[in-house]
């Protein structure tokens, strides 16, 4: 099956070795996004809030370059350096997607590129001929 890859101006460009997104039949594999704005390739600090929010519009960029959009996302991993933060981050997810929710792992690590206090990454199934699923 032949693979089809996702860029976009609308989310970051990648920052190493590696695509936004790669798309094989229907299911689309999200890179990890940190909490940069697109273009200028900034990081965003403050509130975990504010950088998370930054991540998912990063994510719906990507997953909307690849026929789908956030609603389509059916695994999600969010790595935090402090999981202090969890359930600050819950409520940006909750803000973001409605039942039912996808799948999710959130992992404490020691570091992320560039600083970043989050980064996401996700597993998104989308329908035939590019266009989103309903489901």
């Amino acid at each position: 099956m032949a693979k089809q890859i996702i860029h976009t101006e609308q989310a970051p460009a990648a920052i190493g070795p590696y695509s936004q997104a790669v798309r094989v039949g229907d299911t689309v594999y999200l890179s990890g996004q940190i909490p940069l704005l697109p273009g200028s390739g900034e990081l965003v600090r403050g509130e975990i809030q504010i950088q998370a929010r930054q991540v998912f519009s990063n994510l719906a960029a990507v997953a909307e370059a690849a026929g789908g959009g956030l609603k389509d996302i059916v695994k999600l991993n969010i790595f935090l350096t402090d999981l202090g933060h969890f359930p600050l981050v819950n409520e940006v997810m909750a803000e973001t997607f409605a039942e039912p929710y996808p799948a999710r792992a959130a992992i404490g690590v020691a570091a992320l590129p560039k600083g970043a206090e989050i980064e996401m990454d996700a597993i998104m199934v989308i329908g035939d001929e590019g266009e989103a699923s309903d489901a």
